[in-house]
């Protein structure tokens, strides 16, 4: 009986193994139609070695990855644009199509390159638009809780073609409302809103921008609607962009601070101001972004650091990114380069004045107000004081008896005005006489 087992056992575990271990036959067959199928490319040759395969050169290159958006923005960047001139060294070349760098307090550019190039400003349009009703507002011509309508016109239908505040039809927002939708937001919706209440139509508010740019001396600017939107004879350049920066710094102070918020809430909706160095540079505090497919993308922006405000402009270049970095590269050339100096000091006495028919023959001439100039760093100022010939008394305290003049290099860098430090009355009828007399015979 055991026997029996035995040889049965033996039976089943040759038929286990026949199942398990191929033939000798198949296993041929299998090896040869697993090196005719490795011959035909070294991906297929590499996995019957074992390795992983790998695209082929000729594949590789022949699916090339799709450009990054980065990749696609920098190739649509202008070449670097040099500085026409430059009163320091190492300017800066940036790919755009005008640049310039501005102090603030005397309006001298310090570099710039095609600053008088007539070019489509997309929305620092609204930098004049909101200039306007400020001044509007200073004056008292609008109060700041004065009621604007929103008409169809003036209405966004809120597509991403252009930027909104979002005003509901037919729905009223106060002035306040509609500066911060003009100037945080860049509402297209605002600017429309606000020249029809101010002007009766955007046609009639573009004649009030016209006549203020020309009285600022924005020579290559014309204005054709109060948004920035492109029209072929919608233009300004750089350096009339800059003036109307200093304007708005100069003549709006108590309003200056709404061009660094950084975000502004209407109608449930908020949004986030366009320029992206409000929120890196604590120095930045304005002024505007714009961006049209015609005119690019474009910035003005001021930036004040110790006593020195610079204000730049680049105009037409490749992306938002590239305006913010463009700017932040000009502003950090302009600080580094430039430096307040002080001719004079305020308390200094410059000259002397001889004041004749009064009861003092000399008055001290003084500056009239603090006076700093913006110098390349390290260079040297010299001053020279003009005074008005034959003064005459009586001379009031603080009138204007001359002017001192600095000047670097044999160039003109500056000039101020020089004042009288006291009053000087006139004399009396007998000693004026007296002094007539000598007048008389040279003395």
């Amino acid at each position: 009986m055991s026997i029996k087992t035995s040889s049965l056992l033996s039976v089943l575990l040759a038929v286990a193994a026949g199942a398990l271990v191929p033939s000798s036959a198949t296993f041929a067959a299998k090896q040869a139609e697993g090196k005719k199928t490795a011959s035909k490319t070294p991906a297929a040759k590499k996995a019957v070695s074992g390795k992983k395969a790998t695209p082929s050169k000729k594949a590789a290159t022949s699916k090339k990855a799709a450009p990054s958006k980065q990749e696609a923005l920098s190739a649509k960047a202008l070449p670097p644009l040099a500085a026409q001139i430059a009163l320091a060294p190492n300017a800066p070349a940036l790919p755009a199509k005008a640049w310039l760098l501005m102090d603030y307090d005397s309006g001298q550019m310090l570099a710039w390159a095609n600053a008088d190039e007539a070019l489509p400003p997309a929305s620092l349009t609204k930098m004049m638009t909101s200039y306007i009703v400020e001044q509007a507002l200073r004056t008292g011509k609008l109060k700041p809780t004065d009621l604007v309508t929103v008409s169809e016109n003036a209405w966004c239908r809120g597509t991403s073609a252009e930027s909104c505040m979002y005003l509901p039809l037919n729905s009223q927002a106060t002035v306040m409302d509609i500066l911060r939708g003009i100037i945080v937001q860049s509402g297209n919706d605002a600017s429309k809103a606000i020249a029809e209440h101010m002007a009766g139509s955007e046609a009639g508010f573009v004649k009030l921008m016209n006549a203020e740019a020309q009285r600022l001396g924005m020579s290559k600017t014309n204005f054709v609607n109060p948004t920035g939107l492109p029209d072929p004879a919608h233009k300004s350049s750089a350096k009339d962009l800059a003036i109307l920066a200093r304007a708005i710094i100069r003549d709006g102070a108590e309003l200056y601070p709404i061009y660094a918020e950084r975000e502004f809430t209407f109608n449930g909706i908020k949004q986030g101001n366009r320029n992206a160095l409000l929120y890196t540079d604590p120095s930045v505090d304005g002024l505007k972004t714009g961006h049209t497919s015609e005119a690019g993308y474009c910035l003005v922006t001021s930036a004040k650091r110790n006593e020195m405000r610079l204000v730049t402009v680049i105009l037409n270049t490749h992306s938002a990114q590239a305006r913010a970095d463009l700017t932040r590269e000009l502003l950090g050339w302009g600080y580094s380069q430039f430096e307040k100096v002080t001719p004079i000091q305020p308390s200094a006495v410059v000259a002397n004045a001889q004041v004749s028919f009064g009861k003092s023959d000399t008055v001290a001439a003084v500056l009239g107000a603090p006076w700093m100039l913006t110098m390349p760093r390290g260079q040297s100022v010299q001053t020279q004081f003009q005074l008005k010939p034959g003064l005459e008394a009586p001379i009031a305290k603080g009138a204007v008896i001359g002017k001192v003049v600095a000047t670097a290099n044999g160039k003109t860098v500056g000039e101020t005005l020089l004042v009288a430090q006291a009053e000087v009355e006139r004399s009396g009828w007998l000693r004026l006489a007296w002094q007539k007399l000598m007048h008389l015979f040279g003395q």
